[in-house]
């Protein structure tokens, strides 16, 4: 079985999206990474790929990496969003709790995560970013992270990530987003990964109950909630998603469809962590962008 749709995006380090544009059709399109982004890139891929430093600033600083531009002074890399963002995490007490980094990316949520919770459980699909992982774990000799190579949705199968090989932490499986780096470029490159559901993970490899699950999975996260049902029910783990999709009426629609299977979960709070604004049903749309905190109901 093949299951399409899958994006690995999670480093508050890395470059975000580009803006949005028209088409001549008229219809909304992302242009989906902006030149800085792909200039950025490049120069961290291409001619810092394999430097070992100490961040400078961050999530992660003080801790050791291996590739991005971490070793630059904050500006060259910081922006209103990432501050948000980061000022917010930096505010969850995760002390002796289980996270869960789903899309980690080269790991900088993961290691960031594992200088504070009991213990860190990663999925990252793309066997290179796998690799990267592994190595910036090793770095920092992290003792509580397990980090697993395999895409999680909610079925088991075979997944095909397609890329832009300038942009490697930005494979995806989603249809619409496949489509805008085919017509962007002539040669786009692919991988085939493994999928399962958290669900069946958790069972078949005896792997600890979460307490907090970070998402970062363009275009699947529906599918990954949906793979791990029983645990939200069993666990009642906060989540922290990253609202991704192909154009706005994609964005405006999967977000009302993520607060919709939340609320039938047991959601009991769902904030809109860039503008401070509490997701309902009817205003969903707040939450088409950035990144939404939902704590669950426990029975």
């Amino acid at each position: 079985m093949r299951t399409e749709g899958w994006r690995c995006l999670a480093d508050p380090a890395q470059p975000r999206h580009g803006k949005a544009s028209m088409t001549p059709e008229g219809h909304f399109r992302s242009l989906h990474f902006s030149i800085r982004d792909r200039l950025v890139t490049f120069i961290s891929e291409k001619l810092f790929e394999n430097r070992i430093y100490t961040v400078r600033h961050g999530l992660i600083k003080g801790m050791k990496r291996k590739g991005g531009l971490g070793f630059l002074p904050a500006a060259f890399s910081r922006s209103s969003r990432n501050e948000v963002e980061e000022a917010f995490l930096r505010s969850l007490d995760l002390s002796g709790k289980v996270v869960y980094d789903i899309g980690a990316f080269q790991g900088i949520m993961t290691l960031f995560f594992a200088r504070q919770a009991k213990a860190v459980v990663t999925y990252e699909p793309h066997p290179a970013n796998y690799q990267r992982v592994l190595e910036n774990v090793q770095l920092n000799a992290l003792r509580n992270v397990t980090v697993l190579n395999r895409a999680l949705g909610d079925q088991e199968g075979t997944l095909i990530l397609v890329f832009d090989p300038r942009m490697p932490g930005a494979a995806t499986g989603d249809p619409a987003i496949v489509g805008q780096i085919q017509s962007s470029i002539s040669e786009a490159a692919a991988v085939e990964v493994p999928v399962v559901c958290l669900d069946d993970d958790l069972a078949r490899h005896d792997l600890p109950r979460p307490d907090f699950v970070k998402i970062d999975v363009e275009g699947m996260e529906l599918a990954v909630l949906r793979g791990m049902q029983k645990t939200l029910a069993a666990s009642h783990p906060a989540l922290y998603l990253e609202m991704h999709g192909a154009t706005q009426e994609e964005k405006n629609r999967k977000a009302l469809a993520i607060v919709q299977f939340l609320s039938v979960a047991g959601s009991r709070r769902i904030l809109h962590v860039e503008t401070g604004t509490i997701v309902t049903m009817s205003n969903s749309a707040v939450a088409n962008e950035g990144h939404i905190y939902c704590t669950m109901h426990a029975e």
